[in-house]
């Protein structure tokens, strides 16, 4: 049985930039236990793998087989490593008998870079010191509007609802407003040149 392609997308290199990998396995009727023991085995040897920092896995809801595993490592490189280990190459040879994979793995953006990614692309994030500038562009006449308009009018509410005004409107105003349309305009500085062509 061939293994399923695992597909990773380039994020941010920075050493702080942690990564994680979701993977989706339909167990076998009847092979649950089995399974189970199997997790257990390969969260043993991630434990003692440089560069990993968790390990997850979720059962699956009552009538159903389908269980996930979130794991967590440190950078790009170490889950490089990771995913050329031969012990783990062993494992996924062996679990394939009990179960098989639903999901491709896919790394999951970990802070800012969900309002920087370009639709249909596999690209490298910017670099944070970008996305930090132009974020801080955005939020900036979100905050000066709410300031302006409306915590004047707000004066009589409680302090714990004046504060969560903000968070209220600025942050969807950011995620489906203000930041598509400035990841869009900046792309060309965000991205390099041969991305966005």
């Amino acid at each position: 049985m061939s293994r399923p392609r695992e597909d990773t997308t380039t994020l941010d290199r920075a050493e702080d930039q942690g990564v994680t990998l979701v993977y989706s396995w339909e167990v076998k009727p009847g092979r649950q236990e089995e399974f189970e023991e199997l997790t257990h085995e390969i969260a043993y040897i991630a434990e003692g793998f440089c560069g990993h920092e968790g390990v997850t896995w979720l059962r699956p809801q009552h009538g159903q087989r389908v269980y996930h595993g979130v794991l967590r490592f440190a950078d790009q490189d170490r889950l490089d490593a990771w995913l050329r280990l031969p012990a783990r190459q062993t494992w996924l040879d062996r679990v394939h008998g009990v179960a098989h994979q639903v999901t491709e793995a896919q790394q999951q953006p970990t802070g800012m870079e969900t309002w920087f990614s370009l639709p249909q692309r596999r690209v490298k994030a910017p670099p944070r010191w970008k996305m930090t500038l132009v974020t801080m562009l955005g939020a900036f006449p979100v905050a000066l509007a709410i300031n302006a308009l409306i915590t004047p009018h707000a004066t009589a509410l409680p302090v714990p609802l004046k504060a969560a005004l903000f968070p209220l409107i600025a942050a969807p105003v950011l995620t489906y407003v203000i930041m598509p349309g400035l990841s869009r305009l900046f792309r060309r500085w965000l991205y390099e040149e041969r991305v966005v062509r």
